[in-house]
């Protein structure tokens, strides 16, 4: 992977709080001269195994692109606050922001290919990148969109009956809880509990796409096989209908666990923000 990297736990603060965020900021061996590029990953995952380890960093880097990537609260290389407002999606966005800004990030200009930021998201990712590009709308130029969904998985997620499970291994009903959980506990770097004070937080502000809607160029990517992603449709719709240029690409044979290894995701998505 060519390029400089220069990663820490983040020490600003956000209303007064320590968000403990790691932070890499990865630069490219030739600079194309366009915006940096922000990658959010999925629920339970990281930058490390979402990006790094996909290939997306160092395609992203071989295209001149700077790169942003930050683990979120509880995962990865990041720290796990002890209170719940840290796991808030409004306050994960205000993070990102300062992130941004931290990182040299400026607000769009017109004829300036460098000023701004291109956002591309997995999963939860998506949904984060979704909002952030209808409230940032003077600096957020275009948005990846990667295995979305117009409902959030983890609002339906059983959270008693998860805590049950890990106090006594009482079993779970339902199967998507489960298999959040379990896929939850397979990554050793992952704090547990924390991650189901994310769900919490996530339950308190459930995802409503129609309420804020980007106005900015989408490019929307799913798995053929992806059952989460199947209302992509329905979001491509909302984007268009608030006057956003808007484009689909399914992944013939992907799911939602595979489909971020593409490299017709990778090509689709760096041509797309080549702009």
């Amino acid at each position: 992977m060519s390029g400089r990297h220069t990663g820490e736990q983040h020490s600003h603060t956000v209303e007064g709080t320590d968000p403990q965020l790691y932070v890499g900021v990865h630069e490219p061996g030739s600079d194309a001269g366009l915006r940096p590029v922000l990658l959010l990953h999925g629920f339970s995952s990281s930058s490390k195994l979402n990006w790094e380890d996909t290939g997306w960093l160092a395609a992203l880097l071989e295209a001149g692109r700077r790169v942003i990537t930050v683990d979120l609260p509880g995962h990865g290389r990041s720290g796990a606050p002890e209170d719940m407002d840290s796991y808030t999606p409004s306050r994960i966005r205000a993070d990102l922001l300062q992130i941004a800004f931290d990182a040299g990030v400026r607000p769009l200009r017109d004829g300036d290919p460098s000023s701004g930021l291109d956002l591309i998201g997995y999963s939860l990712g998506s949904r984060l990148a979704w909002e952030f590009g209808a409230t940032q709308h003077e600096l957020v130029h275009r948005l990846v969109l990667g295995g979305p969904n117009v409902a959030d998985p983890l609002a339906d997620f059983d959270l008693v009956a998860a805590q049950r499970y890990l106090a006594d291994g009482t079993p779970i009903a339902d199967a998507s809880t489960a298999g959040l959980l379990k896929m939850a506990q397979m990554l050793p770097s992952n704090n547990i509990f924390s991650l189901l004070s994310l769900v919490e937080a996530i339950k308190g502000e459930p995802f409503d796409p129609a309420e804020a809607v980007p106005h900015v160029p989408m490019l929307l990517v799913a798995g053929e096989k992806d059952e989460r992603a199947a209302s992509m449709p329905d979001l491509a719709a909302l984007g268009a209908k608030a006057g956003a240029m808007v484009e689909q690409l399914v992944l013939p044979g992907r799911n939602h666990a595979n489909a971020i290894t593409s490299r017709a995701f990778k090509q689709g998505a760096i041509s797309f923000l080549a702009v």
